[in-house]
């Protein structure tokens, strides 16, 4: 690694450790300068604030940001059983909808193809 990024990691892990003590109430979030005391939160606003680390909160973004790319899928049956979406139609004789005619229509029934479980 050269100078530079030695450098630049040792500022990071600075950072990420004022950021830890802040985010712990520790002695640098205790005794701040007065130029900033003005501008700064109150005690109630935070502990209203996750008590996460930075790490953490990219971490519970990122998992966020994942189940939002990938919606559940609509429309289409998917199987209890095994997550299957391949299906067979069968006529249900146990639920006659409508006779006309002497001719019964049926409800129909999906049996999954894989399994065999039936919807």
């Amino acid at each position: 690694m050269s100078e530079f990024e030695q450098k630049v990691l040792k500022l990071l892990e600075d950072i990420n450790g004022k950021l830890d003590s802040l985010l712990k109430g520790g002695p640098a979030a205790s005794s701040p300068s007065p130029a900033i005391s003005s501008s700064a939160p109150t005690p109630a606003a935070t502990s209203e604030i996750s008590r996460l680390k930075p790490s953490e909160l990219v971490e519970k973004q990122k998992e966020e940001e994942r189940l939002e790319e990938k919606p559940p899928v609509e429309g289409r049956r998917v199987c209890p059983e095994c997550s299957g979406t391949a299906f067979n139609t069968v006529e249900d004789k146990s639920q006659v909808l409508h006779q006309m005619g002497g001719v019964k229509i049926y409800a129909k029934k999906y049996v999954c193809r894989s399994c065999g479980y039936e919807m």
